[in-house]
């Protein structure tokens, strides 16, 4: 869960723009807004810090709670959304969002498959349809991520949102009939194969069926003629 608290440090910003974004990213610093009620402040905070903000135990889910410089008010605050660089893949902007500690907030929680299905044991292929899920829960009580035991499943079997374990404290909000998270199937060389070996079983009991009507019509012309 998230209910790790971690102190960030940042600084108000006067000036904007995609120029003065890249020199303070040349700098270490990464730009980005802390949005409050009715109010947005753009802040700088040093990538360092973020960095190590973002990858303690409740990784991208953490409570920052934010303090600009200068100033001694705490702004409990998450992290609503974020730029990455497309090669680096380092952070280039952030989001940040004050919150009430006692009121829910949405969040996307990332699923993560856990165990080896016997399906694919067997040789199945295992596919992840839905990466994440929407919840709804206390800041301190939104998970990392959820963990999803994969062990039981066999070849055939499609695992939805209603097949999870329900987390206490936390409210899932997509459709849970209609949400698939993943399912186990068969190789699609083998279901090519299967496919092609009942077409041809098919065929075969066609040809059978049309020769036994051959054969039951010359028969019925043989005795006509004896007759």
């Amino acid at each position: 869960m998230s209910g790790d608290r971690i102190q960030l440090e940042v600084r108000e910003r006067a000036e904007r723009g995609s120029r003065r974004s890249r020199r303070l990213r040349a700098e270490g610093l990464i730009p980005g807004v802390l949005y409050g009620k009715g109010h947005s402040r753009a802040i700088v905070v040093p990538e360092r810090d973020l960095r190590v903000a973002m990858t303690g135990p409740s990784g991208l889910h953490a409570i920052l709670d934010v303090v600009i410089d200068g100033q001694k008010t705490v702004h409990p605050s998450v992290l609503a959304d974020y730029q990455q660089d497309p090669i680096r893949g380092t952070l280039s902007h952030i989001d940040l969002r004050e919150v009430r500690l006692d009121e829910p907030i949405h969040a996307a929680v990332v699923i993560r498959l856990v165990g080896e299905s016997v399906g694919v044991k067997g040789g199945g292929v295992l596919s992840l349809v839905t990466r994440e899920v929407q919840v709804e829960a206390l800041p301190a009580d939104i998970p990392e991520h959820i963990d999803v035991d994969m062990s039981a499943m066999e070849v055939g079997d499609v695992l939805r949102l209603e097949d999870i374990r329900p987390i206490a404290n936390v409210t899932f909000l997509d459709d849970p009939h209609e949400t698939v998270i993943a399912t186990v199937s068969t190789p699609r060389g083998y279901a090519e194969l299967e496919e092609a070996e009942a077409e041809a079983a098919a065929e075969a009991e066609a040809e059978a069926a049309l020769e036994g009507e051959a054969a039951e019509t010359g028969e019925a012309s043989e005795a006509a003629d004896e007759e």
